[in-house]
């Protein structure tokens, strides 16, 4: 029995030093390398969702289609707009104003429907990366020459068995009338 004492606390002492070992590179960017944040990382769901977008030319009295592109991190989902429940914060995208450009209604994809066990039946959901599509024309008259198109983004993102607190993204669509 007095020989087992010193082989368990040096086979305990050798487990916490492995599991400190494991805490510390996680905090500090160490160990394994994760695409996605962890559920106790996320206080916002725009550390889970980027928005990007391409520059758009637009010829004068003419029209273009912008896409705006939702980068959704690996195991995680967001509400589709139309959402499944009035209740459920859908996706959505707004333009403002900016002169010489008139922005239409935006295109949301089609969703996925999947069931979670937080929700008794499917909901519409977007995975992965998905894009939303905007068209823009150009005002009559409109001057040539670059403009920045100011755009925001509410999303509300979940994973499996909860959702995190929604965010509003902005970002910019350059747009170059010619």
């Amino acid at each position: 029995m007095n020989r087992a004492i010193p082989f368990l606390l040096c086979l305990l002492t050798a487990f916490l030093l492995t599991a400190c070992a494991n805490r510390t590179n996680s905090k500090t960017g160490g160990g394994s390398l994760s695409a996605s944040p962890t559920p106790a990382e996320i206080l916002s769901s725009a550390k889970v969702v980027k928005v990007t977008s391409s520059p758009v030319t637009i010829p004068q009295n003419g029209s273009a289609e912008a896409v705006v592109t939702l980068s959704i991190s690996p195991g995680f989902h967001i509400n589709a707009n139309p959402a499944t429940f009035p209740y459920l914060i859908a996706t959505e995208v707004k333009a403002s104003k900016v002169e010489g450009i008139i922005v239409g209604t935006p295109g949301y994809p089609v969703a996925e429907k999947k069931k979670f066990q937080f929700a008794e039946q499917p909901l519409a959901v977007y995975e992965g990366e998905v894009g939303v599509k905007l068209n823009l024309r150009t005002e009559k008259n409109a001057d040539a020459g670059p403009r920045s198109l100011p755009i925001t983004v509410r999303i509300q993102a979940c994973d499996h068995e909860q959702c995190f607190p929604p965010a509003t993204v902005n970002a910019t669509i350059a747009v170059e009338v010619k």
